[in-house]
């Protein structure tokens, strides 16, 4: 079992036992030079673009739509296609299969720990929006997957981590969460570090 109590919300036990990881890739990002140029942004989207890929099957589980409501309109892979559409850019590929298979049963305390870090990107997104502006970059040109929700961040995000926070796990169950966060993390980075430089 994790080291901190179960007292504690999942949410923020994720949060405190990913922290390392998530300030690593946040810095790599940075570090990167990401929104500086168009360029640097296009490589930022395909990271972006592939990590959603990894994910996008998540979206269509029923488990997962039952436990986590409105977690269909959560999905991104098609506005980041859509901003690497208006760069020019072609769809990035990609050797290795989705972490998570189209039709496949997903584990669903792994999955839940995958879509923590994919929804959490979204409350960093408004700072990375503004860097996009910069760039002349949009809402509906360019950075779509960066566009705040109709409710707004905060408000999304204390939906999701309600949801969250509801599902009933045992504690074995709750240590492949955390697993799941710390594998999505670490996928991003590695797509990062392979496409940033």
């Amino acid at each position: 079992m994790t080291a901190l109590s179960l007292e504690t919300s999942r949410s923020r036990r994720l949060k405190a036992l990913t922290r390392d990881t998530h300030e690593m890739l946040d810095h790599s990002i940075m570090a990167a030079a990401s929104f500086d140029t168009i360029d640097g942004y296009a490589g930022f989207a395909g990271v972006q673009y592939l990590f959603h890929r990894d994910i996008d099957a998540l979206y269509d589980d029923n488990v997962l739509q039952t436990l986590l409501p409105g977690l269909a309109e959560r999905r991104r892979l098609a506005l980041i296609a859509a901003d690497l559409n208006d760069l020019a850019r072609p769809l990035p590929q990609s050797a290795e299969p989705p972490a998570f298979a189209a039709g496949c049963k997903a584990d669903v305390a792994e999955a839940l720990g995958w879509l923590y870090v994919a929804e959490g990107s979204n409350m960093g997104a408004a700072l990375l929006r503004k860097e996009a502006a910069k760039l002349g970059l949009s809402d509906v040109q360019g950075a779509r997957h960066l566009a705040p929700p109709p409710e707004g961040p905060a408000a999304h995000w204390r939906a999701f981590t309600a949801a969250l926070d509801a599902v009933e796990l045992t504690a074995e169950e709750e240590d492949r969460v955390v697993s799941g966060a710390n594998a999505a993390f670490a996928r991003v980075q590695a797509l990062a570090n392979a496409r940033l430089g």
